[in-house]
């Protein structure tokens, strides 16, 4: 008989955390729908006291998803657990995610606190969200770095409180593989009443180790993995989905989940076009060179048989060994078949003006690509914000003078100016800045080339400072200059209403 493990998704919050992969409402609703299709248990919607565009994040996604339950965090603070009560009061299926420190590090120097104080705030936290939700979660923050017989007594006492979750993170990926399972299985033995609860895993990637330690922690006894999309999240990332499904699909463990494997690959290219987080070329599973095969001896082995050198069948995670090639003859089926393999449907509408950019492409540039297509629908999903480029012209060279002309189109109005600047990308900024009259400030820059050809497309991430707070924009061009000023406004859209 096969054990059921539980698939916790915090890609819309853990790994929305990460500087530049902002959201909006509308964004996250997308990539909820896309994990619901995906077959995740939970999906951790937000941290509703945190903002209130968090908090709408969560009402919305609550109306909009129909079967994994939703979760939303709190601290073990009344007013975020009345929040996250609130947020979720739409959700089919809810869960209040509270906890606390609970290292000596988190008690001496975070909370300036003691053991026993902690426990107490512990349990008050279950027992208040109790009062929202029948389904608690309770995390120990630090869990990793927390001793296992302080850690017990902690559970213990939430558990008695009405947990119905007990989530062990390790926060800081500090844990070694058999250290962290000997903790999961150190609970297991000695908290009563831990047989009435599901044990969670939430790992970091810190020291390379986030996926390893949560296998470790499952093959002794938790049952629910907490993880996200390609592995996103605060500093080194978190666990990668795709790591812990493909590694119990692989393994005959008995450990069984409820995700479609074939939509891993289309739900891995969506997250990374619209949180703007391109994906290694060697990640497990996901990365372009995951079923690449270069050396020789391993290509002739392939060709012989596949199970020479691959573990796991690429159709298996959604990824089409026969590709379909595009260049400037290809039609509209073959763009379409390719949008559905990266998880993007379009209306024909959109289809049609993604096809006519998709043509102009293909005239400049050799070789289409997976990040070429999603850069164009991207481009489309630019074209419905409130300020669009009608046109972009630039004058540079060596000893002159850079000269930027710019059209903007906001809210269906058009505007016109140009400006002089060191450079065309300061030139084309200055530009934009006269029509916008803001006291905006470029605070980070960066350019990075999809392959590696002259007519490449660029990508460009910024990060734009108006009000003193930053603002991420994106864009992609194969004109470097225009991804600069596409990228400019991206951001500007965040805050100009």
């Amino acid at each position: 008989m096969s054990d059921r493990l539980f698939i916790f998704d915090t890609t819309l919050r853990d790994g929305e955390q990460v500087p530049g992969c902002q959201l909006n409402t509308v964004e996250k609703i997308q990539v909820a729908k896309a994990l619901e299709t995906l077959g995740v248990d939970v999906i951790e919607a937000g941290f509703p006291v945190s903002s209130p565009g968090d908090f709408k994040s969560v009402v919305e996604i609550s109306k909009a998803v129909t079967w994994p339950t939703i979760c939303a965090l709190t601290r073990a603070v009344e007013k975020d657990i009345d929040a996250a009560a609130e947020a979720l009061k739409y959700a089919k299926r809810k869960r209040i995610h509270t906890g606390i420190g609970t290292s000596d590090y988190h008690i001496k120097y975070k909370f300036n606190s003691t053991r026993e104080e902690i426990i107490e705030r512990a349990i008050a936290c279950v027992k208040y969200a109790k009062k929202y939700v029948e389904d608690v979660q309770f995390y120990a923050e630090d869990a990793g770095r927390t001793d296992n017989e302080y850690l017990a007594r902690v559970v213990e006492a939430v558990v008695k409180a009405g947990a119905t979750v007990i989530n062990i993170p390790d926060t800081t990926g500090y844990c070694l593989p058999e250290d962290f399972g000997k903790k999961i299985l150190y609970l297991k033995e000695n908290v009563k009443g831990i047989d009435n609860v599901v044990i969670a895993t939430h790992c970091h990637n810190d020291l390379g180790m986030a996926t390893a330690n949560t296998v470790s922690g499952i093959l002794n006894g938790a049952r629910q993995a907490e993880v996200t999309i390609n592995g996103i999240g605060e500093r080194a990332g978190n666990t990668s989905l795709e790591e812990v499904v493909m590694t119990f699909k692989s393994h005959n463990k008995g450990i069984e989940t409820n995700i479609n494997t074939q939509k891993i690959y289309s739900t891995s290219r969506m997250v990374s076009s619209m949180m703007n987080m391109p994906v290694q070329p060697n990640k497990a599973i996901v990365g372009r060179n995951a079923f690449a095969h270069s050396s020789g001896i391993h290509q002739d082995g392939v060709l012989k048989n596949r199970e020479n050198y691959e573990i796991i069948d690429p159709k298996d995670v959604g990824i089409d060994e026969n590709s379909i090639v595009l260049t400037a003859r290809s039609g509209r089926a073959a763009l379409k078949h390719r949008l559905n393999v990266l998880g993007v449907e379009l209306s024909q509408e959109d289809l049609d003006k993604a096809y006519a950019e998709f043509l102009a492409l293909a005239d400049r540039k050799k070789d289409i690509n997976d990040d070429d297509i999603l850069m164009l629908v991207g481009k489309s999903r630019g074209e419905k914000a409130r300020i669009s480029i009608d046109y972009l012209q630039v004058t540079s060279g060596i000893d002159v003078r850079s000269v930027a002309s710019i059209g903007l189109s906001i809210a269906g109005e058009k505007f016109e100016s140009a400006a002089s600047g060191n450079g065309p990308v300061d030139a084309a900024i200055n530009a934009i800045k006269n029509i916008i009259h803001r006291n905006m400030t470029v605070e980070e820059f960066l350019i990075q080339a999809i392959t590696k050809g002259s007519d490449d497309t660029g990508k460009v991430h910024m990060t734009v400072s108006y009000n003193n707070e930053s603002y991420y924009g994106f864009g992609a061009n194969t004109d470097i200059v225009a991804a600069s000023a596409e990228a400019f406004v991206d951001a500007i859209n965040k805050f100009v209403r």
